[in-house]
């Protein structure tokens, strides 16, 4: 079975921790102990019926306040598929959450109050999804029982979100009339919605496809630690310890190790106590080369004939999540990109996305919490990059303030200047 992630996104109580905690039940993935916890909970809420919400909001301070503060992750499995969902904030001081959860979502799942429409968390959201490259997003028309089951409203809402979709570049929607409270067309048919030809929740998510273009990217293994060892069976070993980023590579292979440039081939790819023929996105394993070279953590193995090059100077899209600091022109910050973490200096601030009008407004003077915006960045050393839109795994890196050591923002690149001449991609 295949693994599908994805992100839940909306405004404040639209009902994301009830649908995903209705998700859970009604496919009988909760524990006894757990229900019987949770219908301690509830009771004590003054509840006469379990509120199926705390099983995603599990903190004390989320329980207390009804509200979601933090990611909460979740894992469940039918015959057909398995699922990690991400339940991300509703709140607009907790955008920062949303950008974590959904930075290895497969889908984007995004919650409209059928008595509501559309309102600015949800432009926020689909702005944010858009520029994770989530570009695949299924919209759940929740509280249909709230506005009498009406079809009419529910088509109010799904061409009122085609226009949001249009403006933020998403072009595959998914639009889905339902109640969390009640369960209607999560897992079950209701007759309520008979109105309605398309799947219920579940049969959507068990067979939409799973995209995975790491895998058909140009291969990527960015070196995490150098293993060295002297035991009879590998006298001298050498390896290289990381996981392979995007694309594949076999045993036997030409590479060039970045940023200088050396040119060696893979002898073996070692996986614990096994030797593998291949290996691909996501595999964690150990390459031994047939040249020693000069090569530690932060170096970058591409295929021989990859034309890749460093870059020097970044054009990134920013989501700022420190709360106690801005992003101003001149600024110094560290930049971690996959295993490599080097000095940067903000070059300038090129724009701020207004998110009420999703229109880029430039020039700003600062980046506050939860801004997006566009910078241009220039590196102390060479990052082995490429662009966002290419290789999620390659093209995103994030800031660290280098007096707290905080992570400050997180960044998607969306342009490349190597340092040469004119050169740039």
């Amino acid at each position: 079975m295949d693994l599908l992630r994805f992100v839940t996104a909306g405004s404040v109580d639209d009902g994301k921790s009830t649908l995903i905690g209705r998700l859970l039940y009604d496919t009988r993935q909760v524990f006894e102990d757990t229900l019987a916890s949770i219908e301690r909970a509830s009771a004590a809420q003054g509840l006469d019926e379990i509120n199926l919400a705390l099983l995603t909001d599990g903190l004390r301070a989320e329980r207390e306040q009804g509200i979601t503060i933090d990611v909460a992750y979740r894992y469940f499995a039918t015959p057909k598929r398995k699922f990690i969902i991400a339940d991300s904030p509703g709140h607009v001081q907790y955008t920062r959450n949303m950008v974590t959860g959904a930075s290895t979502a497969h889908l984007a799942l995004i919650l409209v109050d059928a008595r509501k429409g559309v309102v600015e968390q949800t432009r926020r959201h689909s702005a944010l999804a858009a520029l994770l490259g989530i570009h695949h997003v299924v919209v759940c028309v929740n509280k249909m029982d709230l506005v009498g089951w009406s079809e009419e409203r529910f088509r109010e809402v799904e061409a009122e979100y085609g226009e949001v979709a249009a403006s933020v570049g998403i072009d595959d929607v998914t639009v889905l009339p339902l109640s969390a409270l009640t369960g209607a067309n999560l897992v079950h048919r209701a007759p309520e919605l008979s109105w309605f030809p398309g799947p219920t929740l579940l049969e959507f998510l068990e067979a939409v496809p799973v995209p995975n273009p790491a895998r058909s990217a140009a291969f990527r293994f960015p070196v995490q630690y150098v293993i060295r060892a002297n035991s009879p069976a590998h006298p001298d070993y050498r390896g290289y310890a990381g996981t392979v980023a995007a694309g594949s590579v076999r045993a036997g292979q030409r590479v060039r190790v970045l940023p200088h440039g050396i040119e060696t081939a893979v002898t073996h790819i070692d996986r614990y106590r096994e030797s593998l023929a291949a290996a691909q996105a996501g595999d964690a394993v150990v390459l031994r080369l047939a040249d020693e070279v000069d090569a530690g953590r932060g170096a970058m193995l591409v295929a021989a004939n990859d034309a890749l090059q460093a870059a020097r100077q970044l054009t990134a899209d920013l989501c700022w999540m420190s709360d106690s600091a801005t992003l101003r022109p001149g600024q110094q910050v560290l930049l971690k990109h996959t295993t490599r973490r080097v000095k940067a200096v903000v070059a300038s601030l090129d724009d701020r996305l207004d998110i009420h009008r999703l229109v880029r407004l430039p020039e700003p003077g600062e980046l506050r919490l939860n801004d997006i915006g566009r910078v241009t960045l220039r590196l102390a050393e060479p990052v082995m990059a490429d662009l966002y839109g290419t290789c999620r795994e390659t093209g995103a890196f994030i800031l660290i303030d280098p007096a707290s050591r905080n992570t400050v923002a997180a960044g998607m690149i969306r342009g490349i200047e190597s340092g040469a001449a004119g050169a740039s991609r």
